[in-house]
């Protein structure tokens, strides 16, 4: 465990943050949203919060001027989760924008009547947010993430790079349960292709450092992450330990690649931010939310880290090159 104790600072500073708002109305007032994430805010603006504020900007909405946003973090709690919801529904405040499953769980928890927007959604049926895609019937609306059956095709991708790699660590968030049926579907996918897994779970930094430390105990040969946010805010700790330890790695996430990581496949996550501007401006300008249709990522994408496969000793096959939508040189 020694030789990871140099993780142990960098992984309290790399933790995932969001952000998010909404417009005025033709009345003239200033619109009051609650923006509630799980994650910790970071001080420098993520990837993501930089595209939905731009979503928002390019549909006349600027902070503080035309709308106000209060914002709300758990700091990984879902307690704390539970009671930052509660608070923003009792001051009433003009819609929700709460991204990933549990952040919107907990707001529909605390309302029925606030509409709430929510975006990269695990599973927006199963987790009972909607009652169906094309019509979601209650408060919630917003776009969905990806389905399970990914996990098994960034698998297959994974083998068909590094076809050696036969036992694959799994890194995933047993806490949050809509990464179960993910779970579910990689592990049918590694049967039929041979491969055996070393389940990993992890619900914070610490045991993330020990998921480490069995990875390099056990010859792991390489790693697959199942996202979610927490395994997201580690994405570059990740990135960074695999190719320390030379071992091919694949996680949803287009930004996993470009910071050394071997490969990405999914959709973008700064894309469905930003769309989620048009939900949260539509329901503000008075569409009901359970009149908007949650949308499905259209397009997913194959990003593949030239560098980081010089680095790891692997030759990228021709096929995967043409399919690549981007590759890190």
């Amino acid at each position: 465990m020694a030789r990871f104790a140099w993780l142990a600072l960098a992984l309290t500073l790399q933790l995932l943050a969001a952000p998010f708002a909404a417009e005025p109305q033709p009345t003239g007032k200033v619109p009051r949203i609650g923006y509630l994430v799980l994650p910790p805010l970071t001080e420098k603006p993520s990837a993501e919060r930089v595209a939905f504020m731009q979503g928002l900007n390019a549909l006349g909405y600027v902070e503080d001027r035309t709308i106000a946003i209060e914002y709300r973090s758990a700091a990984w709690s879902l307690a704390l989760l539970e009671e930052h919801a509660a608070d923003l529904a009792g001051a009433k405040v003009d819609l929700i924008f709460a991204p990933g499953v549990l952040a919107a769980q907990a707001a529909q928890k605390a309302t029925r009547t606030i509409p709430i927007v929510t975006t990269a959604m695990a599973d927006a049926i199963g987790s009972g947010l909607v009652a169906s895609l094309a019509r979601p019937g209650g408060n919630v609306t917003g776009l969905m993430m990806m389905s399970p059956q990914l996990g098994a095709k960034r698998l297959e991708l994974l083998r068909e790079l590094a076809p050696r790699a036969s036992t694959v660590a799994v890194i995933w968030n047993p806490a949050n349960p809509v990464t179960q049926p993910e779970l579910q579907q990689i592990e049918g996918a590694a049967n039929a292709l041979g491969a055996k897994l070393r389940r990993l779970p992890v619900n914070n930094a610490q045991e993330l450092l020990d998921a480490f430390a069995v990875i390099s105990q056990e010859r792991v040969q390489a790693i697959l992450v199942i996202l979610d946010p927490l395994t997201s805010s580690y994405r570059q700790i990740v990135a960074e330990f695999a190719l320390k330890q030379r071992l091919p790695a694949i996680l949803a996430l287009r930004e996993f690649a470009e910071s050394a990581g071997l490969m990405s496949y999914g959709p973008s996550l700064p894309e469905l931010f930003r769309r989620a501007a048009y939900y949260v401006d539509r329901v503000l300008k008075g569409t009901e939310p359970a009149d908007l249709p949650v949308e499905q990522p259209t397009k997913f994408e194959l990003v593949v880290n030239l560098k980081t496969a010089r680095a790891l000793g692997l030759t990228v096959p021709q096929s995967l090159l043409l399919r690549a939508d981007a590759l890190i040189r």
